[in-house]
């Protein structure tokens, strides 16, 4: 979990005493090499797995203990801040649904492997992601990893600007009316850290008039789930909201006939 880099990184910088409700702290990658430089595992003095904090679990004690997060506001620049930077993946505690194939042949690939993409993509090529959706004619047309424009919003009170950060998309559909972000893990998630959804769905707004929605996609054991959040407000970073989620069991036409 890194606590003792963290704990340096504060004690150099005297970050016990900043006052977080006045204002965020401001971080950089540098600052953090040169308060870490004396540690011996790259995993304790590396900034970009230093501030990879993906979920509440995975914060440092010294983040915990002041009730802090961390974003990326610029290019190796970062901002501690108050408060709670996370949102839950509840349980979906409906039974799955029985969802057939539109495919009406097996596809073998798909079963080769365990990864988040493959298992995105089998959803895609079964056409659940459209069913679940209601939109026919998304198709995939964003992958991979892009770099944020100028955009501003506010965390509590805080006004943030950023600029030139990576971002990633698990996989991105556009359809005629709308624009499809999906963040995808093959693991049980209890939470995320909503710039995994907020950066991407900002970064997205710039490009197109179009709406753009957001989904968390989960695959464990054969029950692919899907989470459809949104934005009440699109300046605030925590006005995110669920509308809906649904589980399925993904059966092919094959098995039936």
């Amino acid at each position: 979990m890194n606590h003792k880099p963290w704990r340096s990184i504060f004690d150099k910088y005297d970050i016990h005493k900043h006052d977080f409700d006045e204002r965020p702290f401001i971080i950089t990658a540098e600052q953090i090499k040169r308060a870490t430089f004396h540690f011996k595992s790259t995993s304790e003095k590396e900034p970009r797995v230093l501030c990879k904090q993906d979920t509440r679990e995975k914060r440092p004690d010294i983040f915990v203990e002041n009730n802090l997060f961390i974003l990326p506001v610029n290019n190796g620049v970062y901002a501690l801040l108050k408060g709670d930077g996370y949102t839950d993946i509840p349980e979906i505690i409906t039974k799955q649904k029985i969802y057939r194939s539109k495919l009406d042949f097996r596809l073998e690939t798909s079963l080769v492997g365990n990864s988040e993409m493959q298992h995105l993509d089998f959803a895609y090529a079964s056409s659940l992601l459209r069913t679940f959706l209601n939109d026919e004619s998304l198709v995939l047309t964003i992958r991979g990893r892009k770099y944020t424009p100028k955009f501003e919003f506010y965390v509590n009170k805080h006004k943030m600007i950023t600029e030139s950060v990576q971002t990633e998309v698990d996989a991105g559909y556009e359809g005629r009316n709308q624009v499809v972000l999906i963040e995808a893990k093959n693991i049980g998630s209890k939470n995320i850290i909503i710039r995994q959804l907020y950066y991407p769905f900002r970064q997205w707004q710039t490009h197109t008039k179009k709406k753009v929605n957001v989904l968390f996609f989960e695959k464990q054991k054969e029950i692919y789930s899907i989470w459809h959040f949104h934005f009440r407000d699109t300046m605030n970073y925590n006005s995110i909201e669920l509308l809906k989620s649904e589980k399925f069991e993904i059966e092919d036409k094959l098995t039936h006939q």
